[in-house]
């Protein structure tokens, strides 16, 4: 939100101020309503005081859906864009979003279509979302395309959803576990060391090897954590980086049983895209193009260009993608139908259907069996360092008899 300082009058005489605003326009409307008018009125410059913090200027799947809905139906009851953007603006509960429209306002008032006022602002527009509108513009029917484009967002933040759920559980007990475990390495295990020295004798095997454990956590706890730290600053450097990224997707996509939901949710956002792109009469080649840029999966980006490559040569859309293992032959062979028929987006579509039902059917009963599975995992890594404990314990009681 920007600062405007404004000079101006109201009944008592002179006024002048510093007002926050989205907008140059906002800040004089809200002048306007104290009954002030304003004689000049100019952005105050943010300074590092006076800047707003902000983490990203993206706007949520769900806040953008809504908004997809809300201006479906504005324009199939009549209002025009520039109204039914005006509109929007007030309404929506994202920040990021209420800034966008309220400058794609001001450009569409001065003429400029709704493709390009909203390509200026990528990071809450996508290119899909620019090219889609800007053929529903060609085609004179922005109202379904809108409407297409917020049952695409739907679907994927439905998928994307039930990925976040089936990883969530698993990663939450092994911290769960990283953190007993430390717990009882520094914390428990040490109050028995003296005891098992006066004990004499030797310690069971299990027993040492806790020890040993324990002693080198104490000892080197400050390595363990910045191992730890260094990890995870490396997943997120290998993710912002689009030569690392490639090789980080390919063995996200080799795990056991996880790598196969991976798969099956990225086609089904690929397929998913490209259908509703073809649907909006967007050109194939440019279609592809703008997939490369959303499917968040290197390796198939990678066979995508090149069959973005093939296609410039005269050739199958689906010659590269046949020779790569991350393409089922149910793509490929669907996919050809389509380019045979002239129904590709119909095929896509279908296509990403199945692949959203196999996700949601996968993660369901994923779900229902990690949870006795890790349970049994966390019962046994704590078991053994109570056994280890247990055991000698024992032994000394049973010597003291």
């Amino acid at each position: 939100m920007a600062r405007y300082k404004f000079e101006g009058r109201d009944r008592k005489g002179k006024k002048s101020g510093i007002v926050s605003a989205l907008s140059k326009r906002e800040a004089m409307l809200q002048l306007r309503e104290k009954g002030i008018k304003v004689m000049e009125i100019n952005e105050v410059p943010e300074t590092l005081l006076t800047k707003e913090i902000t983490f990203g200027g993206s706007v949520k799947l769900q806040d953008f859906v809504i908004y997809l809905r809300q201006f479906s139906t504005l324009l199939k009851a009549g209002i025009t864009v520039v109204d039914a953007t005006a509109i929007l603006a007030e309404q929506t509960e994202s920040k990021s979003l209420r800034k966008a429209l309220i400058v794609v306002e001001q450009d569409l008032r001065e003429g400029n279509p709704l493709s390009a006022a909203a390509a200026k602002h990528r990071k809450v527009f996508t290119s899909m979302f620019v090219n889609m509108v800007r053929a529903g513009e060609a085609s004179g029917s922005m109202d379904e395309t809108l409407e297409r484009l917020a049952v695409h967002f739907e679907k994927q933040h439905f998928t994307k959803q039930k990925i976040i759920s089936a990883l969530t559980y698993p990663i939450a007990i092994a911290i769960i576990a990283v953190i007993v475990v430390i717990f009882l390495l520094v914390s428990i295990v040490p109050t028995f060391v003296d005891m098992f020295k006066d004990f004499g004798g030797e310690l069971p095997a299990i027993t040492q090897f806790v020890l040993n454990a324990s002693n080198f956590m104490q000892k080197y706890w400050w390595f363990i954590s910045l191992l730890m730290i260094a990890f995870a600053a490396g997943i997120i450097a290998a993710r912002n980086n689009k030569a690392s990224k490639y090789y980080l997707d390919y063995f996200l996509l080799r795990i056991p049983i996880f790598g196969k939901i991976l798969q099956k949710a990225a086609l089904a956002r690929m397929t998913r895209t490209l259908s509703s792109l073809f649907s909006s009469s967007v050109p194939i080649l440019q279609a592809i193009a703008i997939v490369e840029g959303v499917i968040e999966n290197e390796v198939i980006a990678k066979v995508l260009q090149k069959s973005r490559s093939s296609l410039e040569e005269g050739q199958s859309l689906t010659m590269p993608m046949k020779a790569h293992w991350v393409f089922p032959p149910l793509v490929t062979q669907m996919i050809a139908i389509g380019e045979e028929t002239g129904s590709l987006d119909a095929m896509l579509s279908k296509v990403a259907d199945f692949y959203e039902k196999e996700v949601e059917s996968a993660t369901d009963r994923l779900k229902s069996l990690i949870e006795p599975i890790m349970i049994v995992f966390l019962a046994g890594i704590v078991g053994t360092i109570v056994t280890s404990i247990m055991v000698p314990m024992f032994e000394i009681f049973n010597h003291v008899q």
